[in-house]
């Protein structure tokens, strides 16, 4: 039974392959129900968590709040474990991106029992709303995001060299601001100066630290000016990484063995744990 079950060339048999279908697929309506279904809870799961973050709904509904989202979680728990049992490698759907997703969307709640606000961090859910690409057959925009990530990898390394340029380039300014400012003027530190540099050459501009010497609001408009530059860089790395990537349309299929998705059309097997699809 156990072989008929877990088998590579068989795949799911019985109970577990209609419910992997309901869970995992969007391609039947029942599939689609049962996701169009679990997006509404997250949702609501989430506006629950906002709502006990104002003051004045908590004083007068929170405990009632607080049995939603224990309601949700109880929810999101139950579906959780229903993803393990049809899968015919539990543990490979665990430690995958979605799964691992999945567990964290329940854990703060029990978490709260023993860590108070800990229940806050239930936002997480909201990464799972990415599922509405496949509910909706969006496979366009997943293709697209795919495209996005694959330039992203692409330019790893120039965009590390580029961060550490201008790592090194702000605490060389921090450390000129901190001699030519001084304590007196809030540059208290070379990390509070740096902190500083930071702010200014992104030209987010807090304005709780400023330099007061002529000298220092000379070197501040540099920064500032050298701060434009300095952004549009990343920007140029990943377009010019975009320009030269291709990447294959995806299908909406869930592979049965691990609950991934995300593979090409013409796959036969999946590319992540190597299982019949």
């Amino acid at each position: 039974m156990v072989a008929k079950y877990y088998s590579q060339k068989e795949g799911l048999q019985g109970w577990r392959k209609r419910w992997h279908e309901i869970i995992f697929e969007a391609e039947t309506p029942e599939g689609r129900l049962f996701d169009v279904w679990l997006l509404v809870a997250i949702l609501l799961s989430i506006v629950l968590v906002m709502l006990e973050s104002v003051r004045e709904i908590n004083e007068q509904y929170g405990e009632w709040l607080r049995y939603g989202e224990w309601f949700f979680t109880l929810l999101f728990t139950l579906e959780y474990i229903a993803r393990l049992l049809t899968v015919r490698s539990p543990w490979r759907y665990a430690v995958s991106p979605l799964g691992i997703i999945d567990l964290l969307s329940i854990l703060p709640t029990y978490m709260s029992l023993l860590f108070a606000g800990t229940q806050y961090f239930m936002v997480i859910r909201v990464l799972r709303l990415l599922r509405v690409f496949r509910i909706l057959k969006l496979a366009h925009y997943v293709h697209e995001a795919r495209v996005l990530g694959t330039a992203l990898q692409a330019s790893r390394e120039k965009i590390i060299v580029f961060l550490m340029a201008v790592l090194s380039l702000v605490i060389i300014l921090g450390t000129i601001m901190y001699w030519v400012e001084g304590p007196e003027n809030g540059f208290t530190s070379i990390p509070r100066s740096i902190y500083w540099a930071i702010v200014t050459l992104t030209t987010v501009g807090y304005g709780d630290i400023a330099p007061a010497t002529p000298l220092g609001q000379f070197i501040s408009s540099l920064v500032m000016i050298l701060g434009y530059g300095i952004l549009a860089v990343p920007t140029g790395i990943v377009t010019s990484e975009l320009t030269h990537v291709k990447v294959k349309d995806i299908s909406t299929r869930a592979c049965d063995n691990c609950g991934a998705e995300g593979h090409d059309n013409d796959a036969v097997f999946c590319k992540y744990c190597g299982g019949k699809l």
